[in-house]
């Protein structure tokens, strides 16, 4: 079994300075777990803990059913890829794959079984006589990769490991790794600062801020049903817009007051803004960029803003523009879905019209920042 389980597991480096808070998780067998979130949140230093490369200050660590607070790195069974490669530069792929294995005494024939079929794995059987200055950073991330893989450990640590490569070739290692956590089939645990990263290859996502575990869910959970303002605002490319409301009561019922237009609320959303007890109030409207659509004929539930940038991303325009309050939004539209006569309106400082339906709108506390449905 692979399963991992951190209970309460905090790092300090002194009183004043703590990294990581109360960490509790649950890791499956099997799963590909990814922690996300800004530089300095304590995802990699978390990490580290698993891997032993750090010391848990307080709080436990579980390898299946044995407490590994105390035990060495090389006795976890686990195995990590690095940020930088870390590959020997003075001799061949065959012998990094094959270094760590001899150093536990591994018969030859086992040692050249496990470096060919972790090489045929990658795709990079051709390159095993080269040495790592002769080899593209794709290729020598794959050689880091399969340096872990040779050991066949329970647990894989992933330590953002494409933030080396350019977009072109980090899309194909994306690919790549879901296509070798298929063939490999164990636990992996995944840390990135990219939210697509997070979303495209995790079974669950570990959001962290400031040290604090902000919302663990599936891909599909974070982001139709973020906990709060963090989790809204991180998870999704472009950024959710956040616009001033009013929470308005009526009988059973809800709905929203913003910029001149009302939007009755859901059954649904009513019944749980009910069961909390929410009253009349201010609150943050979230709404993503995708989710908006442009209205070219004035309509008494559109929103009105001045268009600040039209970014032209082939497939789809992102508009930037400015409510009469001075609030930015973003909206994301399928040039598809636009004449050219009405992609030449929108022009800097020409005045738009966009709306979006309920079932998206997502309601915040503005001073807890919490969630007010979920």
């Amino acid at each position: 079994m692979a399963s991992l389980k951190l209970e309460h597991i905090k790092k300090a480096y002194d009183k004043n300075v703590v990294v990581v808070h109360d960490f509790n998780l649950e890791i499956k067998d099997k799963e590909f777990i990814v922690f996300v979130g800004p530089s300095g949140c304590g995802k990699s230093t978390t990490l580290r803990m698993i891997a032993g490369l750090e010391d848990i200050t307080d709080g436990t660590l579980m390898i299946g059913d044995r407490v590994v607070n105390d035990v060495e790195p090389k006795d976890r069974d686990i195995a990590m890829v690095f940020q930088n490669y870390a590959l020997y530069p003075h001799i061949t792929v065959y012998e990094n794959l094959a270094f760590s294995l001899r150093l536990r005494k591994m018969n030859n024939e086992e040692v050249h079984r496990r470096v060919c079929q972790a090489a045929e794995i990658l795709g990079i059987t051709e390159y095993l006589g080269r040495k790592p200055k002769a080899l593209s950073g794709g290729q020598r991330q794959r050689v880091a990769i399969g340096r872990a893989i040779v050991r066949e450990p329970q647990v894989f640590l992933m330590d953002e490991p494409l933030s080396n490569l350019d977009a072109k070739l980090r899309n194909q290692m994306r690919a790549e790794i879901i296509l070798l956590r298929k063939r490999i089939d164990t636990t992996f645990i995944y840390v990135t600062h990219d939210q697509t990263e997070a979303m495209t290859l995790g079974d669950r996502i570990v959001i962290m801020k400031d040290g604090y575990i902000q919302q663990v869910g599936t891909p599909q959970e974070v982001f139709e049903t973020p906990k709060n303002l963090f989790v809204a605002g991180f998870i999704g490319s472009p950024q959710m817009n956040f616009l001033k409301a009013r929470l308005v009561k009526e009988g059973a019922g809800y709905a929203v007051e913003l910029y001149g237009i009302r939007i009755p609320l859901s059954a649904e959303k009513c019944e749980r803004l009910a069961a909390r007890g929410v009253g009349s109030r201010e609150v943050v409207l979230g709404v993503r960029p995708e989710h908006t659509q442009l209205r070219f004929e004035r309509e008494e539930q559109s929103i009105e803003a001045t268009l600040r940038v039209n970014e032209m991303m082939g497939s789809e325009l992102h508009l930037h523009a400015d409510l009469e309050d001075g609030t930015s939004v973003i909206l994301r539209i399928p040039t598809l879905d636009l004449s050219e006569n009405q992609r030449a309106d929108l022009r800097y400082g020409n005045r738009l019209r966009f709306s979006f339906p309920e079932k998206v709108v997502q309601l915040f506390d503005p001073e807890t920042e919490e969630s007010l449905l979920f």
